[in-house]
């Protein structure tokens, strides 16, 4: 079968390859792919190096949506030609005090797609049952392969934040988690939101304010801290949302936020951070770190997607498979907010 492989840290080390089609094991079954989703990471294996422990080769990819072509021994409630979207926890041990409470995304085993277990840019793949979904009539594979960025989201703004309504919510950084981190954001009724980027990332600023944001900023044109003070009560923001994650944003976070406010921190660095966490210090302010998302985090998300009360169809622009490279190139030039390669089994 066709797959995406990532064969080593180098520079664009990725290749469409033939490698052999997975067998189902105890508890499994092959998904047929039809849809798979490309994420900042993916682009990040494509630059290289990354910071997150690697096993090479791999197939990438761990956004995906397609059909159940066959059922491994010991799987219940699930059928050939059932359509499915699924989770990014490929293998977790099952027995930790994570796994027991329902935590299984810090499961310190934790294997994900596309890192330490063959993914999903492919035409079929393996999913253990656990993490499957059921993908709602009237739901595209291709929206459905959309569900795992804005799980992202969701736990970031709505499990791991502390939202009011009423507030004023800052999100940096207007790739696919912050802009669904500024859907989010907008269920909890808040009093403004504001989306910050960079002026290279005019369309998904412009993209942001069709989806209901009260401001974008250029921050390199710009002073975010004036306009975001001049929103609300001159404090700065109850949460920011930090979804590119450098030590500029985090400096930005800081400067932002206001005393007793919340910074969540979703974007991650390559680079490490060498700043000053002082200044949370002066305002008792709080940083949080969010990871991954977990079974009830995507139910309702499929609910909320099924409702069409979050947008999915403006996100992305489908490539196939075989044209990847142009699908990368175009969301790393920042000229689309997201792509999506569909995949023929």
């Amino acid at each position: 079968m066709k797959a995406l492989v990532n064969y080593s840290d180098r520079k664009g080390s990725i290749e469409l390859r033939e490698v052999k089609r997975p067998v189902p094991g105890h508890g499994q079954v092959l998904v047929r792919v039809k849809a798979a989703g490309v994420c900042g990471s993916d682009l990040h294996l494509w630059q290289g190096p990354v910071s997150w422990v690697m096993r090479r080769p791999v197939v990438i990819g761990h956004e995906y949506a397609g059909i159940i072509e066959e059922t491994g021994p010991g799987v219940e409630g699930w059928m050939t030609g059932d359509r499915v979207t699924g989770e990014t926890a490929a293998s977790i041990c099952g027995v930790c005090v994570y796994c027991r409470t329902g935590n299984y995304n810090m499961c310190p085993h934790r294997k994900g797609f596309g890192t330490l277990f063959d993914g999903a840019m492919a035409e079929y793949m393996v999913v253990r049952q656990g993490i499957l979904h059921r993908v709602p009539e009237g739901l595209s594979f291709e929206e459905a392969a959309l569900t795992e960025p804005a799980a992202v989201a969701f736990n970031a703004v709505l499990v791991k934040s502390r939202p009011v309504p009423g507030d004023l919510i800052v999100i940096i950084g207007p790739g696919t988690i912050g802009l669904m981190a500024l859907q989010m954001a907008l269920l909890c009724s808040p009093a403004k939101t504001v989306v910050i980027g960079l002026s290279r990332d005019e369309r998904r600023l412009e993209l942001a304010s069709r989806l209901g944001a009260d401001a974008v900023i250029r921050s390199d044109k710009e002073s975010p801290g004036d306009t975001v003070r001049a929103l609300g009560d001159g404090l700065g923001a109850h949460l920011v949302v930090d979804a590119a994650g450098f030590a500029s944003t985090v400096r930005q976070s800081m400067e932002l936020v206001r005393p007793n406010g919340q910074i969540t921190k979703i974007g991650w660095d390559a680079k490490g951070l060498d700043i000053s966490l002082d200044p949370l210090v002066a305002k008792a302010a709080a940083i949080q770190g969010t990871f991954s998302h977990t079974w009830e985090t995507w139910e309702r998300i499929l609910a909320l997607e099924t409702r069409k009360r979050i947008e999915l169809g403006s996100f992305a622009e489908t490539y196939p498979l075989d044209q990847w490279e142009t699908a990368f190139a175009e969301m790393s030039s920042l000229r689309i907010a997201k792509a999506v390669l569909r995949v023929e089994g």
